[in-house]
């Protein structure tokens, strides 16, 4: 426990050092009294005008990414949390920081830390704008003959803007690295912080066209609008930061929330452009700057990296079960050393729908009750869904690749007293591997789990259908009896029960077997186990291994070509030669990884991967529902049936429902649709009930 905080203490201490550094780089401290001294002492022969930033701005971050690798491992535990008592739940710390304190289009549901750290930044934006012009207009160049003071101070303006918007990039790709041991040792998960991308991307572009329309004004004031087209050897490229913005405007459009939902494949081969838009936005910052930004590029480009390995590989999926309301439980053969958390994510392509395409689905199955299968829970709701759905309908073997899974850290709701989860239609998702996880850790001894209210709302009676997968059909025997679970069920569209009693609406199940194919492998974990610290390996390596090659390039061939002062290197070259060794890098240190993981892998289980028939069973799931009764009848499914209650015609009351919730700590989760999340969260802000605890489950913040 002691090793755990002390590395905890040194990556806040090395953080904050970090946040100092932007804190004072725009203002006369830094630019008359550091920038002199650390200028003499690291921007050498092996690094020259680089140096600086790599120490003060890449280093801290590397660093903390590799030691919070160390944190995590060492904080993994098996998947239990036992409790003797009611006694040892405890709430968590500060409670009133994760409140809902605005919820509003378009920024969502915003907690009171969320917005404490959002004020915090725009302070900090605000404070380098403010001191980035005290100190320019103290130090104005005028860059023609004849040009004003006010012209000057405009351009300088325009210029500044575009060095904020470089603070919001050293920022911005944090929260899409989603195997990122900065954001898990936080707490995070890539889904939970999406939304701070989408904040820094719409500020970080709004700068960044301030700062193009501003020169453009400032050159056609000067009658120098041919420095659009420039592309100078000694210093940024000009045509190289229009390419970028034009490339940023294009992908900024297709966000928009109406358009994407719309035309959501527009949308996401749009946004790819990103890869054009970070080389061209290098070419134009140049390679001191790109430093400053660096650590949140390098490890995207890590996660990138191996995201991409882990796809080449084909996941052996076993079976499918088709429900009425036309969705459908799609079960993987998972690697027995594979661990995941409720509520994690699983990123699947299937190729002959589309190869490009990548949809993220909630893993609904139980690492502990199914040791060897992993499941998700897909609902034929979009274009690329349905296809799913005919395929799978009529093929009896689909290729499939797999990303993932990615999730929370640790199973944190087993420290309410009560949860309270509310959903909307598929949005029940995650809330199947919480119940199965609470199933697990109720059938371990002396183990107090919390008591379970789910809250469903359906359009239509089929869709009750999805609360048959509550209960997993293979793997550990379950028992429902320490476990007090409420389930109240709203069926929206409908005023009555359809003449369909509920056994002849599980046996409308249909179960598909997929052929063995000996090209497919179970779903595993990228760099196995003991994932957290390979992947600092891999961080460690890779950015020293760019380091050595960076300075070996620009001692023994950059610096020989600029030693006398009659030649200069190009400048764009230098910024494409940190761009080659970044990526050069990464690839290299990834894939030793990778592939040495996967060797172990596959030498312990050989035997699984050379024998693919073992994982299927002898019988099919419909035999075990049907014969003689016996899964229907038996105590796990009568408990299910008593403790669901049917409301047809109506929408649940949500105020009355949460505040009649007895119990002093009462997690309150949600996932459906906007409105939905929205509601459940002014009513957790509302302060009328304090034991109403927040969080929202949702890919779309």
């Amino acid at each position: 426990m002691g090793g755990r905080t002390v590395l905890r203490t040194v990556c806040f201490v090395v953080f904050l050092g970090w946040l100092l550094v932007w804190v004072l780089i725009p203002t006369k401290v830094y630019r008359n009294t550091w920038t002199p001294k650390l200028s003499t002492n690291l921007n050498s022969t092996y690094f020259r005008e680089q140096g600086t930033n790599l120490l003060l701005f890449s280093f801290p971050i590397m660093f903390i990414s590799v030691l919070g690798c160390l944190y995590l491992h060492l904080e993994r535990k098996p998947n239990k949390l036992l409790r003797d008592s009611k006694s040892q739940l405890t709430s968590p710390r500060f409670p009133f920081l994760k409140r809902p304190v605005l919820v509003m289009a378009p920024l969502g549901i915003v907690t009171a830390i969320e917005l404490t750290f959002a004020v915090m930044f725009i302070a900090l934006l605000f404070w380098s704008l403010a001191n980035y012009l005290y100190v320019g207009f103290g130090h104005l160049h005028m860059h023609k003959a004849g040009e004003k003071i006010w012209q000057a101070k405009f351009r300088s303006v325009s210029l500044r803007l575009g060095y904020i918007g470089n603070t919001c990039w050293a920022f911005l790709f944090f929260p899409v690295s989603r195997g990122s041991s900065i954001l898990a040792l936080v707490g995070l998960t890539s889904e939970s912080s999406i939304k701070y991308h989408i904040w820094l991307g719409h500020l970080s572009n709004l700068l960044f066209v301030l700062h193009a329309v501003g020169f453009s004004i400032y050159w056609a004031m000067t009658n120098q609008m041919a420095e659009l087209l420039e592309w100078s050897q000694l210093y940024v490229s000009n045509v190289a930061g229009v390419i970028a913005i034009l490339i940023a405007t294009v992908m900024w459009v297709t966000t928009v929330p109406r358009f994407r939902r719309k035309m959501f494949e527009v949308f996401f081969y749009t946004h790819h452009l990103y890869i054009l838009y970070i080389v061209f936005y290098v070419l134009h910052v140049g390679s001191a700057f790109f430093c400053m930004i660096l650590p949140g590029i390098f490890l995207f480009l890590v996660d990138r990296c191996l995201r991409f390995l882990q796809s080449r590989t084909r996941a052996r999926l076993l079976s499918a079960r088709l429900l009425p309301c036309h969705a459908l439980e799609l079960n993987f053969a998972k690697s027995s050393g594979l661990y995941y958390n409720p509520t994690s994510i699983l990123f699947v392509n299937v190729p002959i729908i589309s190869k490009l395409q990548w949809h993220p689905f909630t893993v609904i199955s139980n690492c502990n009750l199914e040791q060897d299968k992993l499941s998700i829970l897909v609902k034929s709701e979009g274009s690329w869904t349905q296809k799913l759905y005919q395929k799978i309908s009529s093929v009896d073997c689909l290729e499939v690749s797999v990303e993932g899974p990615y999730g929370p850290n640790s199973s944190h709701f087993l420290r309410h007293e009560s949860l309270v989860m509310v959903s909307g239609g598929s949005g029940i998702s995650p809330f199947i591997s919480i119940i199965r996880e609470i199933i697990f850790q109720s059938n371990e001894s002396d183990c107090q789990v919390p008591n379970v209210h789910l809250i469903c709302a359906f359009k239509n009676f089929s869709d009750l259908s999805m609360l048959d997968i509550l209960l997993p059909i293979s793997g550990a025997p379950v028992e429902l009896s320490k476990l007090q679970l409420q389930i109240e069920v709203y069926v929206t569209r409908e005023n009555e029960q359809p003449k369909l009693d509920s056994q002849k609406l599980l046996q409308s199940d249909k179960f598909i077997w997929f052929k063995p194919n000996p090209l497919d492998s179970p779903v595993s974990a990228a760099l196995s186990p003991n994932s957290w610290l390979w992947l600092g390996a891999i961080i460690t390596s890779s950015f020293a291994m760019f380091l050595l090659l960076f300075g070996i390039v620009t001692r023994f061939y950059i610096y020989p070509i600029e030693r006398n002062g009659t030649k200069v290197y190009h400048y764009s070259y230098k910024c494409l030669w940190n761009m080659f060794l970044v990526c050069l890098c990464v690839f290299l240190a990834s894939t030793a990884v990778f592939l040495w993981c996967k060797k172990q892998h596959n030498t312990i289980e050989g035997k699984q991967i050379q024998n693919p028939e073992v994982t299927i069973p002898m019988t099919s799931p419909v035999s075990w529902f049907r014969s003689s009764d016996r899964e229907l009848e038996s105590n796990p499914h009568q408990s299910l049936i008593r403790a669901t209650k049917v409301h047809f015609g109506a929408r649940p009351n949500l105020q009355k429902i949460l505040f009649g919730i007895k119990g002093s700590d009462v997690g309150v989760f949600v996932c459906g649709p906007r409105n939905m999340r929205h509601e459940v969260a002014k009513i957790c802000s509302s302060g009328l009930a304090d034991n109403l605890h927040f969080e929202s489950i949702s890919f779309n913040w």
